[in-house]
């Protein structure tokens, strides 16, 4: 049962949080779509140029460098608001106090990392620079912590600087120089720069917005209190990451760099869909926590409900999308990831079915957060033992390469499916409202895309040109045209509508807190 402070017999309101989430999903949207602009040519440089064995044990570093600062955040990406929330403390202090913990905890981790190098690159030799990606942990810490504070304060715009367009740019620029200059050491380097670029894009309006801590004395104790409070949200931050990553370090145990670097690719391309769920978390979780805090559970429900069908309507159209021509999508970055198609349409599949969990998960952490994280523990043991046995089990069967590599995949789409039937079902007895809306609009446009795609795919092969360039918008469109003008409701198209600022919502501010 849920505390008394959260249950509420009022009704729920109407507007101004579905406007919010609106606004904050159109701007988040708009930064989809540049960090995809921005995405496409990174993995077209760094197939074509620097190989997949290379992208391979870029890949692995990566991971580790990446799980080495979510866990250094100690769950502030979303325990921050919750903090910012319910403090009498001047906000600007407890933000400060919150970034002394990134740092100290980052500083940790990259020191392990620095000393022992063998963690970033389990299956190939420490070369070169290699070791300094280390150094990374700290930029990537405090820019996820700086970005939560803006959050707060509805400021997404932040965000969408930092993460679509300096972070991606920069690393898509940086690797194409730093190939002239060392081939093997230039996607390291790039990713260094871009992390270093995006952590200064994130410090500019976090200063702005809630200034120096003049009069601020860190405390050690509400430090360290809100560490512990947070280690549940950690928990359930580092094994969603895990979730989506583990697969990959898998592969970097049972298989060369070069099968690592091909997979890789293909999750980069699968990944686009999932960003669509991450870039409404900051606006979300918000507010979440403020319909919480009085107590209007119904409305919690409503806005996971309505952000949950806004995603999966976007992620299914990128999915028609890209698994009917995922062989030329491959074979775009490059003729030796025409391998990876198989892979790429099962974590493109995985990552819509586990959109009504991952969107649950923002309700569950605040509400639920020890269940949430013993499902999420239990999901991730089951994707690392199916894994493993997939593979193994192909392995005994003698079957090719490719089809091995894809076994980690399929164990994805399986474990991440039951736990977000899970999470959906424990959130919705929490909240005693539905939190998933299915509509049958979503079939008849899947269909309608997947029609339109295979009229392209039985060209021809003089025609294998029009596949992407033609087939692939005219997928988008159709798909589009259905679920639109049979699936969306007026609440819906607020997504696509400017309302006014006077319906806008009340930015919170230190006074009335």
């Amino acid at each position: 049962m849920l505390p008394e402070r959260f249950v509420s017999t009022e009704p729920a309101g109407t507007s101004d949080d579905i406007a919010t989430l609106a606004k904050g999903g159109r701007t988040n949207i708009l930064g989809f779509v540049l960090r995809l602009a921005a995405r496409l040519p990174f993995l077209f440089i760094a197939g074509r140029v620097y190989g997949p064995e290379i992208v391979g044990r870029f890949a692995l570093a990566v991971l580790v460098i990446e799980i080495a600062a979510l866990l250094a955040t100690l769950g502030l990406k979303r325990g921050l608001a919750q903090a910012l929330a319910s403090t009498d403390r001047p906000h600007s202090h407890v933000v400060w106090d919150a970034m002394v913990v990134a740092f100290i905890a980052s500083i940790a981790a990259s020191a392990l990392l620095f000393a022992v190098p063998e963690i970033m690159y389990p299956n190939s030799q420490v070369q070169g620079m290699e070791r300094f990606l280390s150094l990374a942990v700290i930029a990537v810490a405090w820019s996820d912590v700086s970005l939560a504070a803006l959050a707060y304060r509805h400021n997404i715009k932040a965000s969408v600087t930092a993460r679509a367009i300096v972070e991606p740019w920069t690393i898509s620029i940086a690797a194409w120089v730093l190939s002239y200059i060392s081939a093997r050491d230039g996607l390291i380097i790039a990713y260094v720069v871009s992390m270093t670029a995006a952590l200064f894009a994130s410090l500019y309006p976090f200063i702005r917005e809630y200034g120096l801590p003049r009069g601020w004395v860190p405390h050690p104790s509400a430090i360290f209190a809100l560490a512990r409070r947070n280690v549940p949200l950690a928990g359930a931050d580092a094994i969603e990451w895990g979730t989506r990553n583990v697969d990959r370090f898998i592969l970097g145990l049972l298989f060369v760099p070069e099968v690592v670097g091909i997979y890789y690719m293909a999750q980069q391309v699968a990944s686009l869909p999932q960003r669509l769920k991450s870039s409404f978390d900051p606006i979300l979780g918000p507010v979440v926590t403020k319909s919480l805090a009085e107590g209007d559970l119904a409305a919690v429900a409503r806005q996971v409900r309505q952000v949950g069908f806004w995603i999966i309507a976007a992620q299914a159209a990128l999915m028609v999308m890209f698994v009917i021509p995922a062989e030329g999508v491959m074979g775009l970055i490059g003729p030796e990831f025409v391998i990876g198609a198989g892979a790429l349409v099962v974590l493109l599949v995985a990552e819509v079915l586990a959109s009504p969990g991952a969107v649950s998960e923002v309700g569950l952490v605040y509400t639920a957060r020890h269940r949430n994280l013993m499902i999420s523990l239990l999901v991730l043991g089951l994707q690392v033992a199916l894994s493993f046995a997939l593979v193994f089990l192909m392995r005994d069967l003698a079957w090719p390469r490719e089809y091995q590599a894809a076994g980690p995949a399929v164990a994805l789409l399986i474990s991440v499916t039951i736990g977000s039937v899970a999470k959906s079902w424990v959130l919705s007895r929490m909240l005693g409202a539905n939190v998933v809306c299915f509509r049958w609009a979503f079939v008849w446009a899947i269909l309608t895309g997947g029609v339109v795609g295979m009229a392209f795919a039985s060209l021809p092969p003089e025609y294998e040109w029009a596949e992407l360039s033609i087939g692939m918008p005219a997928i988008l469109v159709s798909y589009l045209y259905v679920i639109i003008k049979f699936a969306f409701g007026p609440e819906d198209r607020a997504l696509f509508r400017k309302l006014p600022k006077s319906s806008g919502p009340t930015l919170p501010v230190e006074e009335k807190l």
